[in-house]
């Protein structure tokens, strides 16, 4: 036992940094009782998190007090930087202790700073989160942005996660401005602004979703990969506008390089507004991956996919997934795939396609003819209708259609 003891307590410190690296905060603190070398050894761990697994109790009240309690206790012991700092718990509400240990953390080089409110009312980030000049990741969940005016960003930040956030378009809009290192940033379910402008040099990655009325790029060469879902129906708005410009020319106006574009909820409406042109003035050479969610009766809709398609030259995977809505079912524009069957081949790369939640209307049809016969080098279609109702006719059906590929491969998938 005394060997066993000596041996544990005289591991090099890079191991044991090791195995505390891979433990909870609780489990970490518990190996004080190891051996008196170790009884503060998780007192420098420079990564502190405080998730559900620090603090498992069901009884919520319960486990309410223990986790401030604990996550006091680490921070008025804790003797080294922190590095990253997450606090995420599924009974965590917006309690004035967290002021506290956010202007703790603060005082620290903090790098990754994730922090979740599950419950109750936004919180309101205090001043001390805008003094973290070395942060690289910043995360927040059901919380509200009001910077003090010293304000100037965030300069080495390259991750932004917001979540049901608060905060105003000029917030947002210099907040993206102001942290001129940005790589990455996530926004969904937003409140308190409808415009969004996206000033990032070096953006490379955007995910979005939410209900907004605009969104305007700028110095976004760098952006690659967008996913994109406006979750209202915009039809009515637009309507009631007049010479609106067209916004698929102002959307990709900015974005020269774009890779991978998922187009999702209604935002296809969003890009439809104005006038479509039959193709972009600068084609997307490196669109490969193209994911929309689409109407197919309504004409603009597919006006605006087939403008995206004829504008990628290079898309290799498409996805496309269907979208009903009552009031458009009556509209004209159901044959506008089959007047398009004899265009000039337009999928010269194309070798994947995967046709989604179909319910085998003569438009979703027309729109499986179109791809077969303008796709010469596809090797598999799948589809996927919403319900299996039909499924061996839809079947039967798509077999026989004329294929400019001798080796694409039909695929029928059940619900």
């Amino acid at each position: 036992m005394q060997n066993q003891s000596d041996r544990l307590s005289n591991l090099p410190s890079h191991i044991v940094d090791g195995i505390l690296s891979w433990l909870s905060i609780r489990d970490a603190v518990r190996t004080s009782i190891l051996s008196s070398n170790w009884r503060y050894k998780w007192a420098s761990l420079p990564n502190l998190i405080f998730d559900k697994d620090c603090c498992p109790f069901n009884d919520q009240a319960i486990a309410k007090s223990k986790l401030i309690n604990i996550i006091d206790q680490v921070l008025v012991l804790h003797t080294g930087i922190i590095q990253k700092f997450k606090l995420s718990h599924k009974d965590l509400q917006a309690v004035a202790d967290i002021d506290r240990w956010i202007l703790y953390v603060s005082r620290s080089p903090v790098e990754d700073l994730v922090l979740e409110i599950w419950k109750g009312q936004r919180y309101k980030m205090p001043s001390s989160l805008y003094s973290c000049k070395h942060l690289l990741h910043l995360e927040l969940f059901n919380c509200l942005l009001n910077p003090p005016p010293v304000f100037k960003g965030f300069p080495n930040l390259r991750s932004l996660d917001l979540q049901h956030i608060t905060m105003t378009e000029d917030t947002f809009k210099n907040l993206i401005a102001w942290c001129p290192s940005l790589e990455r940033l996530t926004l969904m379910n937003f409140e308190g602004f409808f415009n969004l402008k996206i000033n990032a040099p070096n953006l490379q990655f955007f995910d979005i979703g939410g209900d907004f009325e605009d969104v305007t790029f700028e110095n976004t060469n760098m952006l690659s990969i967008i996913s994109i879902g406006l979750y209202i129906n915009v039809e009515t708005e637009f309507n009631g506008r007049q010479n609106h410009p067209s916004n698929m020319l102002n959307f990709f106006a900015c974005l020269p390089h774009i890779q991978r574009l998922e187009v999702q909820s209604y935002f296809l409406k969003y890009l439809a507004h104005g006038n479509v042109p039959s193709r972009l003035p600068v084609p997307c050479l490196d669109l490969y991956y193209l994911s929309i969610r689409i109407n197919y009766y309504d004409i603009k809709e597919n006006k605006t996919a087939f403008c995206l398609f004829k504008s990628s030259p290079n898309l290799s995977e498409l996805e496309m997934l269907a979208r009903y809505e009552e009031e458009s079912i009556a509209n004209t524009g159901t044959t506008f795939w089959e007047e398009k069957l004899q265009a000039e081949c337009v999928f010269h790369q194309l070798r994947v396609v995967r046709i989604i939640d179909i319910c085998a209307t003569k438009p979703e049809l027309d729109f499986v003819k179109f791809l077969l016969a303008n796709s010469p080098v596809l090797e598999k279609l799948t589809v996927k209708p919403n319900n299996a109702d039909g499924g061996l006719e839809l079947l039967k059906e798509l077999v026989r259609y004329k294929r400019a590929s001798v080796q694409a491969e039909v695929i029928y998938m059940d619900t």
